[in-house]
């Protein structure tokens, strides 16, 4: 634990120094790919259970729009409280729908979560009050009760996001190696032998369906702040499709390869729609094809296999 926490805590301050002096158009993609990340991190830990998650749209939304509507209509312009209750909206969300989405496993999980989104997403567009189909703007917050001037908007969100991703991850890497984490990879070994042993699946899924909607919102909450804007298409079945990729690309293996992964999504959709913007999606695919291919287990296999190699050395 002290390790994981002490390496957290130095990977924090370096990329918040690095930040200061990278080109100021990396800010916001590397902001967005933080944010995403904190929602990805939330999908693996359901994989490590050998469920996915294809609903995660409804709690990333949730937690959008629960910091938007707090920041626009009840004058709450802090960020550091905006952010919190984004997550903490989208958990409370979701624990009524855990007991029941426990019960289930493969296509029917993903299938049911995907349909919750779906729900989410169509009284979104029908509701006028909410900004509709268009959604609506929403201000620039404080950040410890100063208001940031526009050059320094992109970096002072950047530092916001990293400082809630960046403890969230340690606490999420901690969670992963202790036993009740280990105990997630039995289930989707043999979630039977696992029942046995005396420990309740269900349980533990629902636990984590909530603790991945928590960190939803986190992530959607950050998302909509730095956007300025949110809108239906958060809860829109391609955005929990763009995050389960990212899942994928990740692997189960390493926290820092879902960051990596999901920085790494970001810049090819960036770059792919500004030379391929009818194609870019296409792009997007073949890259996921590739990584499939040579990478089935995600790019966090690489660290992980080489440190094992380095092991029986």
């Amino acid at each position: 634990m002290f390790r994981t926490i002490s390496l957290g805590l130095v990977s924090i301050a370096v990329i918040a120094l690095a930040s200061i002096w990278s080109p100021k158009w990396l800010l916001f993609p590397a902001t967005m790919a933080a944010s995403h990340g904190i929602v990805t991190l939330g999908i693996v830990l359901m994989m490590r259970s050998g469920v996915v998650s294809f609903g995660q749209g409804m709690v990333f939304a949730c937690g959008a729009y629960c910091a938007a509507l707090l920041a626009k209509h009840a004058g709450i312009n802090e960020a550091l409280l905006l952010v919190p209750a984004g997550g903490l909206a989208s958990a409370l969300l979701a624990l009524p729908f855990a007991p029941l989405l426990a019960r289930y496993r493969a296509i029917f999980f993903a299938m049911l979560t995907l349909s919750l989104s779906m729900v989410l997403y169509g009284i979104l567009v029908k509701t006028e009050t909410l900004g509709g189909s268009d959604g609506f703007n929403v201000a620039r917050p404080q950040i410890m009760g100063v208001e940031l001037p526009a050059d320094m908007a992109n970096l002072g969100m950047f530092w916001l996001s990293l400082a809630f991703v960046g403890t969230l991850s340690i606490v999420m890497r901690i969670y992963f190696d202790s036993s009740r984490g280990l105990v997630a990879l039995a289930i989707r070994e043999n979630e039977l032998r696992v029942e046995y042993l005396g420990s309740s699946v269900q349980k533990m899924i629902g636990t984590d369906f909530v603790v991945a909607a928590f960190l939803a919102g986190i992530g959607g909450a950050l998302t909509g702040l730095t956007l300025g804007h949110i809108e239906p298409n958060f809860s829109y079945w391609t955005t929990s499709g763009e995050l389960v990729f990212a899942a994928i690309l990740a692997g189960h293996h390493s926290v820092a390869a879902v960051y990596l992964a999901s920085f790494v999504l970001e810049l090819v959709r960036s770059f792919s729609a500004l030379y391929f913007p009818n194609t870019w999606q296409l792009a997007l695919g073949l890259f996921l094809l590739i990584v499939i291919r040579f990478l089935p287990q995600g790019l966090g296999s690489l660290w992980i296999g080489s440190r094992q190699r380095g092991d029986k050395q």
